[in-house]
């Protein structure tokens, strides 16, 4: 279709994940349950950390990185979906949409790319332990979590201006519940290839290096724990690992699940159920993995339980 009769887009109508009324009051309840739950467990994981000295430490500053990621990365969708629960017109404007999708696609690169620091300071704890407070100074951490923001910010800004160049004439109903990159290139008029070698290449190379410098780190963890003689020693190592290797295998696998595949295999109903795991799910999953695998971060909270209680 020529650009020239092509009617001017000002906003998108979201499907959302039901349109029964009564499923959807449902829905609205059970999300924002779930919603709550992140809101709270992140930010009680981001202060515990701040007002315990004991975890004033590398990893710590990490996790506290991440649960604010999680807080960000939740709060792009989230919202707006409860909001068209109750609403009549699932309406988005065309700059708001755009607003969503770089938002969005900022905080999915952080918390892909936090996750991987996460597994290299892991690596350096556990491997190389003498040289630990060295290479894990806090200038660096600063810089590798100020790398990972800059990563986001660049990446999403290109999917986005690729994404927002296209035409949409056709139609300007999204199926979905927000606004994500493979649902507005269905929905587009235009030729979509070059930006599904964009989408292929850009995520491709952020979750790539991730998955390589888990992997990575994970093989000479291993490798180091099945030499360690203490048998104390191996289980505290495999119990300080399980908590993230756990979390890296959901959100990766998500990930990989919903952007490298072709158009052709694209179902939107499949699509938006894996949505909702890797943007609503995962940032709740993510503190209560952290919290109840360890040790450290159970007893911060009993004594500042036991320390509210005796003040009060």
């Amino acid at each position: 279709m020529a650009v020239e009769n092509c009617t001017v887009i000002t906003d998108f109508i979201l499907l959302g994940l039901s349109g029964r009324k009564d499923v959807q009051q449902g829905l609205f309840v059970l999300f924002l349950l779930v919603y709550s739950t992140t809101m709270i467990a992140n930010l009680g994981m981001i202060l515990l950390i701040k007002l315990d000295s004991r975890l004033h430490t590398p990893m710590y500053y990490f996790l506290s990185n991440l649960s604010l990621c999680d807080v960000c990365y939740s709060s792009t969708v989230s919202p707006k979906m409860l909001a068209d629960f109750l609403s009549e017109q699932k309406r988005i404007p065309y700059d708001l949409c755009a607003i969503q999708m770089y938002f969005f696609g900022v905080f999915a690169d952080v918390e892909c790319l936090m996750l991987a620091v996460m597994a290299y300071d892991r690596y350096v704890a556990i491997c190389n332990p003498l040289l630990y407070t060295i290479a894990m100074s806090r200038q660096i951490c600063i810089q590798l979590v100020s790398l990972a923001y800059i990563v986001g910010f660049v990446d999403s800004a290109i999917h986005t201006c690729c994404t927002f160049r296209l035409s949409f004439c056709d139609s300007n109903i999204i199926n979905h519940f927000f606004c994500d990159i493979p649902p507005l290139l269905a929905l587009s008029s235009s030729d979509t290839s070059i930006n599904e070698i964009v989408m292929f290449t850009f995520i491709g190379c952020v979750v790539g290096c991730s998955i390589i410098t888990v992997l990575l780190s994970y093989s000479y963890i291993l490798t180091t724990i099945l030499r360690m003689n203490s048998a104390e020693g191996r289980r505290k190592a495999f119990s300080t690992c399980a908590s993230h290797l756990t979390a890296v295998a959901i959100f990766h696998g998500t990930l990989l699940f919903m952007y490298f595949r072709p158009s052709s295999s694209y179902s939107m109903d499949t699509d938006k159920m894996s949505s909702v795991f890797y943007t609503v799910v995962i940032p709740m999953l993510n503190p209560l993995i952290y919290s109840l695998r360890n040790k450290d971060v159970k007893g911060a909270l009993k004594k500042a339980i036991s320390t509210k209680l005796c003040s009060g």
